[in-house]
């Protein structure tokens, strides 16, 4: 059985209207599944973190990266993906 691969998607920008509907199409159109999603909304800032299941994605990572660096600057904000084993590396105590 394969092993599902995980990533961590974070966006962080001003607040407004369609955020988390941007960005969930861009992830539908490559077939990443959303697994668990937080968001928060402090001072009119947006903050919003996903684990992503990337084991069926149709581009290869750097693309979806790209890809989701444009729907940021689309939307002013700023979106990066990262590998869970990368993000839990750099998240460590």
């Amino acid at each position: 059985m394969n092993e599902t691969k995980k990533a961590v998607i974070t966006v962080l920008g001003l607040d407004r209207v369609g955020i988390t509907a941007k960005v969930c199409t861009a992830l539908a159109e490559t077939n990443i599944n959303i697994l668990d999603i937080s968001q928060t909304i402090v001072g009119g800032y947006f903050n919003m973190v996903m684990v992503v299941d990337i084991t069926n994605a149709s581009d290869v990572f750097d693309t979806t990266a790209e890809k989701l660096e444009k729907v940021g600057e689309e939307l002013g904000m700023k979106i990066k993906i990262q590998h869970t084993a990368i993000f839990d590396a750099m998240h460590r105590i």
